[in-house]
Formats: structure tokens, C-alpha cells, sequence
């Protein structure tokens, strides 16, 4: 079960920008810092790797009580026994995961407009991932940036939790969140900052309010 509240400062990995720096090492940090919930999130990774990967993250977010989503990858997740999946428009439709998962696990959907937004509330999913808010260089397939306008669109049209995601750091996640989504997902935000458990810390304190 999703408990929204998790939702509030979500990391998506992405091992490219996290400066060379091993991968459990600045999650770990990013955990200590206070991220509410980890997405793993590694484009180039085969499956193979992808799958080691994930049973290693999954040992760390099990000890520190953090939920982790997968992206996109669902036997993965259910190999691991991730909490969730993510998946986005052109992944595989939501129908379909939700005859594989059933209730093992919950799934978010990325919506970059009110029409995907409610086409993904009618079909099941517990979260949406709304973006690109701003324009990001960090996510090369979140479309054009839609703007604070946009998302407080998607956030008034539907009645699940929205974490918005694209650009956001601290200097604009308390306007995000005064448009209504839950939380915010981040990932050079954290992972390429030189000190990765302070800009998490400050982030945490930008959107509890």
C-alpha cells in the first residue's frame, strides 16, 4: 500500500550525474538527508545489471525504511520485492501491469497533461509523476516543460497524489507545492551536489510547510 505521505521528497537515480560517486553511496546519504522514497531509474543498464543493482538498493531502503519504485522494469521489481513500479506513456499501458502486479505493488504514471493525468486516475494508478514542470536537462523524455500553470491544472483535475518533477530545486519546490501536488521528485537536485545529505536536508525544509 502507498502511503502518500512518502511521496513527499522522492530521488530518481541516475548513476551519470551523481559525480563519479558509487551509486548506494549518495543514496545512502541522500536517505540520511531525509528523501522520502527512491525511485531507481538506470536507462542503460541491462537487465542483468539492472536486477544486481536493484537487490543492493533494495537491502538499503529495506534497513532505512524508505520505499523504493521501480522504473519502468516490472519483473525487476517483483524480483526484488520493490514496493512499487513506475512507467511511463510509452512503457507497457497500465491495464496490463495491473493484471501482472494485482496489488503487490503500487504504480505510479508519469502525465504531462490533464488528459493523460485522468486517463491514468481511470485506470488504476496510486501516483502520478507530472512534468516536465520545468525544463530539465536530467530526463530527456519528459516532453516540453508545462509550467506551474500546467500542473495546477493536472492537481485540480484529479484525486490522487501528483509529485511533480523537471527542474525543480530549491529555489522553486515551495511554489510546486503550493500548487497542490504532494511532493517532488528530484535527481541532479541531490545526486550532482557536492555535499548530497545538505541539499537533501534543504530541500526537505523547502516543501514542509
Amino acid at each position: 500500500m502507498l502511503d502518500p505521505k512518502s511521496l513527499a521528497l522522492y530521488l530518481c537515480t541516475d548513476r551519470v550525474l551523481s559525480l563519479g560517486r558509487p551509486l548506494l553511496e549518495v543514496v545512502e546519504e541522500a536517505i540520511v538527508g531525509g528523501i522520502t522514497m527512491l525511485q531507481l531509474r538506470e536507462k542503460e543498464a541491462d537487465s542483468r545489471e539492472f536486477y544486481e543493482l536493484a537487490l543492493q538498493i533494495r537491502e538499503l531502503t529495506k534497513r532505512h525504511n524508505v520505499p523504493l519504485v521501480i522504473n519502468d522494469r516490472l519483473y525487476i521489481a517483483l524480483a526484488v520485492g520493490a514496493d512499487g513500479l513506475h512507467i511511463g506513456q510509452s512503457d507497457l499501458p497500465l491495464e496490463a501491469v495491473r493484471r501482472i502486479v494485482g496489488g503487490r505493488l503500487f504504480v505510479g504514471v508519469s502525465a504531462g497533461s490533464v488528459q493523460e493525468a485522468m486517463q491514468a486516475q481511470a485506470g488504476g494508478a496510486d501516483y502520478l509523476g507530472v512534468g516536465a514542470v520545468f525544463p530539465t536537462g536530467s530526463k530527456a523524455d519528459v516532453g516540453e516543460a508545462i509550467g506551474l500553470e500546467g500542473l495546477r491544472a493536472i492537481c485540480s483535475a484529479v484525486n490522487i497524489p501528483v509529485v511533480a518533477i523537471g527542474g525543480i530545486g530549491p529555489s522553486n519546490a515551495t511554489a510546486i507545492m503550493q500548487c497542490g501536488a504532494l511532493g517532488i521528485a528530484v535527481i541532479s537536485a541531490i545526486l550532482s551536489q557536492q555535499n548530497v545529505r545538505v541539499a537533501t536536508e534543504k530541500l526537505k525544509l523547502q516543501i514542509s510547510f
